[in-house]
């Protein structure tokens, strides 16, 4: 006969009874998307506002222009700059602060679909992913931008008077802006490697001197060639380097699933 003491020990689902129909998935994105998009117009409004398209280029500019000989300005090549130049800054500068809330958006769609365990995992990784992405933006901004900039302008020969295009210093800034921000991801990077498993806390110790010739390598190609700025973001990264081997630690400890850190009950 069968034991009758005999119990089943598996525990339910946590999603048992949340799935939703397609279409109302395709309805909620739609709602989501337009929140979002709304949020970057709410503060796109606002800043045309004030300060304005074109004080918006003149504090990005800042950095630039206090290097410049005196009487020096930008200039602008193209008979359109004036305005959509501006209007990029003033795009961008509304997309980075409504950042939280667009990523807020993000994360309540994709959250009733994730169990308690990867909940733990990704919304610490989207918070701290959003403020490196805003640390290494404003380290390129108040300091990089200054130390590169005077580094360049006392190479320049007297007989010349510099005076950049709009436009050309728009592109290098979006390609420092980016380069510095995704470089500060480090830390989130090293954090989702050793979490899934691909690599081990042994392993990415092993490799440290690796990634600091990789971070050089890194900085010499997205950087201008001077070595200011290669310093300033290779040093930056080998040091979040480590930071992430140590936030690893604490991840891979502290978001477990429930059958991973149970340990196996011996049968009688």
């Amino acid at each position: 006969m069968p034991d009758t003491d005999t119990k089943t020990d598996a525990k339910p689902d946590e999603l048992a009874g949340t799935e939703q129909p397609f279409v109302q998935h395709l309805v909620e994105l739609r709602d989501r998307l337009i929140r979002a998009l709304l949020a970057v117009a709410g503060v796109m409004i606002v800043l045309s506002l004030y300060p304005g398209p074109g004080a918006l280029y003149d504090i990005m500019a800042a950095p630039l222009v206090s290097t410049l000989p005196k009487g020096a300005t930008l200039i602008a090549t193209s008979v359109i700059s004036p305005f959509i130049v501006p209007l990029k800054i003033l795009m961008m500068s509304a997309f980075m602060i409504a950042l939280p809330v667009v990523l807020y958006q993000v994360w309540a769609f994709v959250a009733p679909g994730l169990y308690m365990h990867e909940k733990k995992l990704v919304l610490p990784l989207v918070f701290s992913s959003t403020i490196l992405f805003f640390v290494g933006v404003a380290f390129c901004y108040f300091f990089v931008f200054g130390q590169v900039f005077t580094f360049i302008q006392s190479f320049a020969p007297k007989s010349i008077t510099a005076a950049p295009d709009i436009q050309a210093y728009l592109d290098f800034v979006l390609t420092m802006f980016l380069a510095f921000g995704l470089s500060f991801e480090v830390p989130v990077v090293v954090v989702v490697l050793a979490r899934m498993g691909l690599v081990t806390i042994e392993k990415l110790k092993a490799f440290r001197g690796y990634f600091v010739v990789l971070a050089f390598i890194i900085a010499a190609i997205v950087t201008p060639p001077d070595v200011v700025s290669q310093l300033a973001l290779a040093i930056p990264m080998c040091l979040l380097y480590e930071l992430g081997i140590f936030a690893a630690k604490f991840f891979i400890r502290h978001t477990k699933a429930p059958e991973e850190g149970a340990d196996a009950t011996p049968s009688p």
